[in-house]
C-alpha cells in the first residue's frame, strides 16, 4: 500500500447516514441542481444582450457560469453515490474533483474582488470609470480571474500527484486537497507545505483588497446621497453575495480544518456541501432581483407577451 501506483481508488466514507433515506436524497439532489442550471443559465443568456455588456454585468456572468464549473464537479458524482452502495472514486478522478472545486472557489474571490473594484471604480471616481474599466482591460482582469487560480491549483495539486499514498480512506463525500495531503504522511515534502501556504496567503490577500475598497465605498457614501443610492442598488447585491460566499465557505473550512467527531454524519454533511448549494442558487436571485435593468431583462425573456 506504500506505492501511489497500488492504491488506484480511494474511499469516500460520508455516505453511510443516507442509505435509509437516498432515494429522498437523490431528489432532492437532482432538483436542487436543475435550479442551479436554471437560475444560473437564465442569468448568463440574459446578460449576453448587447444592452447589458457592462462591466458589472460580465463579472456577474462570469460569476454565474464559475457557479456551473464548480458545482459540475461535485453534483453529477454524488447523484451517482447516492444510488450506488460502493462509494468509490479512482484517484485521477479525486483529483480531479478536488481540482475543480478548488479552483472554482478561488475563481468566486477572484471575480467577487473584481466586482469589488468595479464598484469602488464607478462610485469613488466616476469621472475616470469608463477610461479605467475599458474592454481590454475587463478581458484582462476576467482572464486573470481564471486563469490563476487554476494555475495555482495545478501547481499545487502536481506537488502531490508524484508522491506516495499512505492510505485510500476519505472522510467526505466528495474529495478535497486537504483530506488527500493527509494521505500523504508518509512521504512528506516541504512543496505541500509551500504551495498551500502561498494559495491561501495570496486569496487572504484578495479578502483584504475586497476589505479595503468597502471601506471607500461606505465613506463616500455617507458624504453623498447619490452615492449612497448608487450602494444600495448595486453594492448591496455584491455584499449580500460576499457574506452568503464568506459564511458558506467560512462552514466547511473550520469543520474540515478543526472538525468535530461529536458531530452528526448528516451536520458533517451538511457543513461540508453548504458552499455548493446556498451561494450557486441565492446569487443569480440576488442580483436578478435587485439589479432594476437585469431584474427588466429578466421580466422581458420570461414573461409571455400577452399583447402579440
Amino acid at each position: 500500500m506504500d506505492n501511489v501506483s497500488v492504491i488506484s481508488m480511494f474511499t469516500l466514507s460520508g455516505f453511510s447516514g443516507t442509505f435509509s433515506h437516498r432515494v429522498t436524497l437523490f431528489l432532492l439532489t437532482l432538483l436542487c441542481y436543475c435550479v442551479i442550471w436554471l437560475v444560473n443559465l437564465t442569468i448568463v443568456t440574459i446578460i449576453m444582450d448587447k444592452n447589458l455588456h457592462e462591466p458589472m454585468y460580465i463579472f456577474l456572468c462570469n460569476l454565474c457560469i464559475n457557479g456551473l464549473y464548480g458545482t459540475a464537479g461535485f453534483y453529477p458524482k454524488f447523484l451517482h453515490d447516492l444510488l450506488s452502495t460502493r462509494h468509490l472514486i479512482s484517484v485521477p478522478g479525486c483529483f480531479l474533483q478536488g481540482f475543480v472545486i478548488h479552483s472554482s472557489v478561488c475563481a468566486d474571490i477572484s471575480l467577487l474582488a473584481l466586482m469589488s473594484y468595479d464598484r469602488y471604480v464607478a462610485i469613488c471616481r466616476p469621472l475616470v470609470y469608463h477610461s479605467m474599466m475599458t474592454k481590454k482591460r475587463v478581458v484582462v482582469y476576467t482572464c486573470f480571474a481564471w486563469i490563476t487560480p487554476c494555475y495555482l491549483m495545478v501547481v499545487s495539486t502536481g506537488t502531490t500527484l508524484t508522491s506516495r499514498l499512505c492510505g485510500s480512506h476519505i472522510s467526505k463525500i466528495y474529495c478535497v486537497n486537504w483530506l488527500i495531503s493527509k494521505l500523504l504522511a508518509c512521504s512528506p515534502s516541504i512543496a505541500q507545505v509551500v504551495f498551500p501556504a502561498f494559495n491561501y496567503t495570496f486569496y487572504f490577500g484578495h479578502t483584504v483588497f475586497i476589505v479595503w475598497t468597502y471601506f471607500f465605498l461606505i465613506k463616500s457614501c455617507k458624504a453623498s446621497k447619490e452615492n449612497r443610492n448608487k450602494f444600495m442598488q448595486t453594492c448591496l447585491p455584491h455584499l449580500l453575495t460576499l457574506v452568503i460566499f464568506s459564511v458558506s465557505l467560512l462552514f466547511d473550512l473550520l469543520y474540515v480544518r478543526f472538525g468535530s467527531k461529536e458531530l452528526s454524519e448528516n451536520m458533517q454533511n451538511f457543513m461540508a456541501i453548504e458552499f455548493l448549494v446556498i451561494p450557486p442558487v441565492i446569487n443569480p436571485l440576488i442580483y436578478g432581483l435587485r439589479l432594476t435593468q437585469l431584474r427588466k431583462r429578466v421580466t422581458f425573456y420570461m414573461l409571455p407577451k400577452f399583447s402579440e
